[in-house]
């Protein structure tokens, strides 16, 4: 299935408006992280508290939906397809694992954002999922930002190329082709290694899933 000109502008539009407010509303929720949980203002946390929950639902919410939905039929509707690229897989798996985990972590600030609108928070009411959000922000950040930069350089090349460059390992009389790029397996390892930080990091920050 390919698109139409037209129809493969407009696509690519509504993807990259997606896409960019998802990055924005990110940036700002976490700014808004920052302000509840380092303000001795009380009316400036619970302000903080209170648009994270909006912003979460009404904002990053259905832009993260619409960035996956637009992102998947771009993908279908063009040469790069779904599974021909490594670029675009792990994009999609990025996009895919931020979008399920965006949905398991509104939780805990639907739950944050209700307490603040009761009542005054102190520094130390419930600081350690005030901190989880906060890690939860910076980790979303950075994944939507290697996504980004997946997007913009396009590394590892074709599928089959890798299939056909491990072959060629094993019958060295076939023809040369073209292999994955050394700084694109380490710009792979480099992001599946800040992943795993960043996981490790959230957790011994908010002392893990307990309290949801």
């Amino acid at each position: 299935m390919a698109f139409s000109p037209p129809l493969r502008k407009f696509v690519l539009t509504a993807h990259i408006t997606f896409s960019v407010g998802w990055l924005g509303a990110v940036a700002a929720f976490l700014a808004l992280a920052i302000a509840g949980l380092t303000s001795q203002d009380p009316l400036l946390v619970r302000a903080s508290y209170l648009s994270m929950g909006l912003s979460g639902w009404f904002v990053i919410v259905p832009a993260s939906m619409g960035a996956l939905a637009t992102g998947v039929v771009q993908a279908l509707g063009t040469p790069w397809g779904l599974f021909k690229h490594y670029w675009v897989l792990v994009k999609l798996v990025l996009t895919a694992g931020a979008t399920l985990l965006l949905l398991l972590h509104m939780q805990p600030v639907t739950y944050l954002a209700d307490v603040a609108a009761r009542t005054d928070l102190s520094a130390t009411d419930l600081r350690s999922l005030r901190l989880q959000l906060l890690a939860d922000a910076a980790a979303a950040l950075a994944v939507l930002l290697s996504a980004t930069l997946i997007s913009v350089y396009k590394p590892w090349g074709r599928i089959e190329q890798w299939r056909k460059h491990r072959q060629q390992r094993v019958a060295p009389g076939l023809p040369a082709e073209a292999g994955p790029t050394p700084w694109g397996r380490n710009l792979l390892l480099a992001l599946l290694v800040l992943g795993l930080l960043l996981v490790i990091g959230k957790h011994l920050l908010s002392g893990g899933m307990g309290h949801h």
